[in-house]
Order: C-alpha cells, then structure tokens, then sequence
C-alpha cells in the first residue's frame, strides 16, 4: 500500500517539481558540496524523487547516502537513509532487502530513542510481513508500532497505527476486529482534523462493509472518502476509491457502473505505474465481465492478475489469484482447469504461509489491554493524591462551582436559542413546502388553460379560417398571399401554445417513466452544440409524482444553466435507483466556477434545485473549480 509511506511523502510532495537534466544538475550539486549533513540531504533527495519514475535510480541513491552517512557517523541520517531505501525495495518487490533496511532502521532508532523513526520501522516491518502473508509477525510489529505511538507520539500517529492494525485484521478476515480498530482510527482523525487520513478510514470502512454484502453502507462511506479524494485532486487516491466503488457495484449487480469504475482504475494506475493494487482491480474486473457472461474477457483479466502478482512478487496476490483462477473455472464447469488452479493454490499457499498461532493473537491483546489497565490505574492513584492536596484549596473549588453555575446558565440559553432556531427552521421549511407545490398546481393550470383553452380556440380559428378559404374567390394572387400568411401565423400560434404547455407541464412526465421524460427534454436539445450522454437504471417504472417532477424541474435547471453558463459541449447525466434511493449525477466539461464564492450560488435557478431538493429530504453538492468543468451529485430518499 504505497499510499502509506509517510516517511517519504512530504520529500516527494517537496521535490516532485523537478525532472530530467535537474536531476544531473543536483547529482552534481551533492557530490561537489562539502557540508555533510547537507550533501547527504541531496543525495536523499534525489532517491525520494526517482522513486517514482526509475526504481533502479532510487535503490542507487538511497545506498549511497546511506554509505555517505555510515562513513561520516551520521546517526540519525543512517536510520533516514534506510527507512526511503525500505520504500524503494519494496516498489520494485526487493522484500528480503527490503526487511534488512527495516530491522537496521529500527536497530539504529531504539539505541538513541528515537521514537519518530521506531514507529515508521515497526509499520515498515509489519506492511513487509502481512504482504509475504506472515502475518504472525505481521502482528507483533503492528503492536509494537501502537505503543510507541501511544506512549510518545500523539493521537495523530495513535490513529495511523489504529489504522494499521484495522488493516490487518481485514486481511486476515476478522471483519468485527477490523470494523473496531478502522472506527477508533477515524475517531483519532476527527479529534486532529486529519482530513487525508478520514477518507482513508472511510474508505476502508466501506471495505469491510462490502466483504459483509452490506453494500449500500459500504457505498456511503465509499463516497465520504471520494469527497475528499476529488477536493485534493490526488489521483493515486482516486484510483483506490474507483476501484472500491467499481467492486461494489459488480457484486451488486449494477455491472455496467462496476466496469466504468473499474476500467478508470486500471487507467489511472497503468498511467501512473502504480502496479501494487493492479492486481486486484484486474480481477474484480475479470469477475464483472464474467457476471456479464463474457467469460474470454473474465478469464483474460483475472490471468492478467497472477502474472502481475506474480511479476511484483506479492505472495498473498499471488495464491489469492490462483483461488479466483480456480473458482472461475468451477462455476463455469471447466473442472480440469478449476483442479489444476485449487492444487497450485493449496500447494503455494502452504508453502508461504505458517499456521496461525492464536494463542499469540490473544497473548498480545491480553499484553495490550493489561498494559492499558495498569496505566489507567496509576493515573487514578495519581488523582488520588492530588485530591488530597486539593482539600487545602476550598477556596478556589467554590471559584469553581461559581464559574460552573455560570458555564451551566450558559449553556441553558444556547439550548433555548437552539429549540427557538429549530422552531424557525421548521416554519421555514413548511413556507418552502406551500411555495413549491402552489407553483407546481399554477404551473398545471395555466399549461391546461393554455391547452384545453388558447389552444383549442386558436385550433378553431385555423379550422374556421380554412374552411373559409374554399369559399372565398380572391381578387388578386397578393389578396390570396395575405390571407395564406394569416392562415400559417394563427397555425404556428397553435404550435407555439402546444409547446409552452408542454414545457411547463410535459405530456411525457405525466404518461411515462421520469426516465422517458428526461430523455424526451434532451432530444430536443441540438446535440451538434451540447453533446449529451444520459445514463439510467431502474427506472423503468414510475415513481411517486412529486418525486418525479421535483427531479425532473432539477434535472432541467441544470441543463439550461449549462447552456447558458458552462461553455461546455459535453454533458454526462445519470440516474439511479438503487433500492430505496435515487441517485442524480450531471457532470459537463465546460469551464466550471469557484464553489467557495457564495455569490454563485445566490442565483434564482440555484436557490430553486436547493429548495426542491431540500423538499424531497435529500442533499445536492456542486464539485467544481476553474476549467474543471462542473459535477452535481444529488442524493434523494424514496421513503
């Protein structure tokens, strides 16, 4: 999991800017400088910024500052070299020198006492033994990693180590362990303000809701961590949630939407030459096109997994792909292949793997929560005494109760201003309520009056006025002329008023599906100016009316603001109805605007997608920013 290299992330964030022949001018640079200490943060660098683009180029310089740094005596940059040398390994799948750098690390960091490197050494070590799927001492690093962060470190680093540890227990598939530590982690995150690492908590909660089939709370905590990946444009992040999302949907069934999500997974990850994950995503691909009933391509993609895995010499990758090989095989009934991939698979699954040692899982829990016990107890025996001590402080405590009787009266008023707020917002609410559906019952009556009434008339007048016509002998061809011209004006009239009625109140919302109505409005739109793509599902019935047209009075406001303000000549729409919720996604290429300047939002067509969303108890959120185009996500309850 690269994304969790910490130790090097804010080098590369630093230095990423530079490439090609900056790279020599700084390898000269570093050789020619005589400062040791500032010599050995070059060569540094220029590992941490290879790392990335020529993993042979990063090995080579992490070595030879580490070589620089043992020549010279330099500690603590000894421990540093090491821990970025561990990362490179580990990209180019060098484990057992990978686990030299770690233990060296870590050897280095407890002589001194420094705890900052010991918690990178102990996660360093615990990552390399769950991937070669030890997962026995896999644990006891995780462990070790947790109490240093807790007794030296900080919440901040409490709740990447709680981290640590959800994701172990996940690989083992001890999902109620995994939910418990993933919950405390997100916990710690709120606590700093640590938005990166709550959308990787979300994200993995919505992992483990997935492996227990509770996908639609796996899809919530999935589109949490998405929120936040988009807002910091990270896409190794996006990958990762892409992945997720497209998985979830393949196992629901939603398989169009589970390859769209899966395939801009493998694009990301194959443009960026992130191969660590690869592996997976081709496989949750693989099941998805054999969902689909292609079994060619199904077959192709969960191949292309083992060779990755086994390319990257990932070994749980590696025996995990041989199961998958072997179950695709059995559930289409090619039973020789299904027993030739379940005999690789036992055979190299056991020939990595160790039993695994309960009583060892247990005693370290047992360890941890005595450890945690005893601390908790010499902190009461500490208030103990110095409560004794507060007995000569009478004086002060009645400044407290003073002070508490104050902060209690407080508190009072804010709860009284809050029920008072509430109370408004509700009246609020219902004056929505009644503008809502008084313009929706005037919309109705002025598009039957213009119907049943203009219409008709000016129907009659046509009708009239051609029946008129065959009687009339005309004294000129210009008399005959004029009246032709009379006779097309009262006949575009009636196509004029036929429109105006539709617009206001379609024919096609009222007889079919929203689905149908939505269509219906944007085949009128000249497709050589706005390019729009609509994309549906389970929508086939109808829905209740008011649902129906709140969404579709949204769904309109939205394209005609994008024809009036995007500049855009593509626009992608979806709609989902999945179980109890209706999903709305409208997204366009055009040149987006500022979501942080309220001023963009106090337009009338804003203000009524708000108000008709906020009336049908769902949510809308605008995504966008200068010339990155504009995304709308809407989220509306059926019940």
């Amino acid at each position: 999991m690269t994304r969790y290299y910490i130790c090097i992330l804010f080098t590369l964030l630093s230095f990423s800017a530079f490439a090609g022949s900056k790279i020599d001018s700084l390898a000269a640079a570093a050789d020619a400088e005589k400062d040791k200490e500032l010599r050995f943060e070059l060569y540094y660098k220029l590992a941490a910024m290879t790392i990335s683009s020529d993993l042979q180029a990063s090995i080579g310089w992490a070595t030879k500052a580490r070589s620089f740094a043992i020549e010279n005596g330099l500690t603590d940059k000894i421990i540093k070299s090491n821990l970025i040398l561990t990362s490179a390994d580990i990209e180019a799948g060098y484990l057992d020198e990978a686990m030299t750098s770690a233990q060296s690390a870590l050897d280095l960091s407890r002589q001194g006492d420094n705890y900052l490197y010991q918690y990178y050494s102990y996660r360093n070590m615990a990552m390399l033994y769950r991937r070669k799927a030890n997962y026995d001492s896999a644990l006891v690093n995780y462990m070790a990693c947790l109490k240093v962060t807790e007794e030296h470190l900080g919440d901040t680093f409490v709740g990447y180590a709680c981290s640590g540890l959800g994701s172990y227990y996940a690989t083992i598939h001890n999902l109620e362990k995994a939910e418990e530590w993933h919950l405390r982690a997100l916990q710690m995150c709120e606590q700093t303000k640590d938005t990166p690492g709550m959308a990787d908590c979300y994200d993995n909660l919505g992992i483990i809701n997935r492996d227990r089939g509770e996908y639609k709370k796996a899809l919530v905590y999935y589109n949490k961590a998405r929120e936040i990946y988009l807002t910091k444009g990270d896409s190794s992040d996006i990958a990762f949630i892409y992945n997720d999302l497209g998985a979830i949907y393949s196992k629901s069934g939603v398989l169009d939407s589970g390859e769209y999500f899966l395939v801009k997974s493998i694009e990301m990850r194959e443009r960026m030459n992130e191969l660590i994950e690869l592996a997976y995503t081709y496989n949750y691909l693989g099941e998805n096109y054999e969902r689909k009933g292609d079994l060619e391509q199904g077959e192709l993609y969960i191949k292309k997994a083992l060779t990755l895995a086994i390319q990257i010499a990932n070994n749980k990758q590696h025996y995990e792909a041989l199961e998958s090989l072997s179950d695709f095989y059995a559930r289409n009934k090619m039973y020789d292949s299904a027993y030739k991939y379940l005999q690789l698979y036992k055979s190299y699954r056991d020939s990595i793997r160790q039993m695994d040692n309960e009583a060892l899982i247990a005693e370290l829990n047992t360890r941890y929560e005595t450890e945690k016990k005893e601390k908790r107890i010499q902190e009461q025996e500490f208030q103990l005494t110095r409560k004794n001590y507060m007995l000569t402080g009478i004086a002060a405590l009645f400044i407290a109760l003073t002070l508490l009787s104050y902060s209690w009266y407080k508190r009072y008023q804010l709860k009284q201003s809050a029920a008072l707020q509430a109370a408004v917002m509700k009246q609020q609410e219902l004056a929505t309520k009644a503008i809502i559906e008084a313009e929706e019952n005037e919309r109705q009556r002025i598009a039957g009056d213009l119907h049943d009434g203009v219409g008709q008339m000016m129907s009659a007048a046509k009708i009239n006025l051609s029946t008129v016509s065959d009687g009339i002998t005309f004294a000129s061809e210009e008399q005959r002329t004029r009246f032709e011209n009379a006779l097309k004006l009262v006949d575009d009239s009636c196509s004029e008023v036929r429109t105006v009625s539709h617009n206001i109140m379609p024919n096609s919302l009222l007889r079919n599906s929203l689905a149908a109505a939505v269509r219906t409005f944007i085949n009128k739109i000249d497709q050589h100016v706005l390019k729009i793509n609509l994309h549906t599902e389970g929508l086939n019935e109808k829905l209740d009316e008011n649902i129906e047209i709140m969404l579709y009075r949204v769904v309109q406001e939205c394209v005609n603001n994008v024809i009036k303000h995007a500049k855009a000549n593509i626009l992608d729409i979806s709609l989902i109805k999945d179980g109890h919720e209706i999903s709305v996604t409208i997204e366009d290429n055009g040149i987006g605007f500022d979501t942080t300047d309220k001023t963009k939002f106090d337009g009338i067509g804003m203000k009524n997608i708000a108000s008709r969303i906020q009336y049908l108890k769902g949510t809308v959120e605008w995504d966008s920013g200068r010339n990155k185009g504009t995304v709308v996500s809407i989220q509306v309850p059926l019940t």
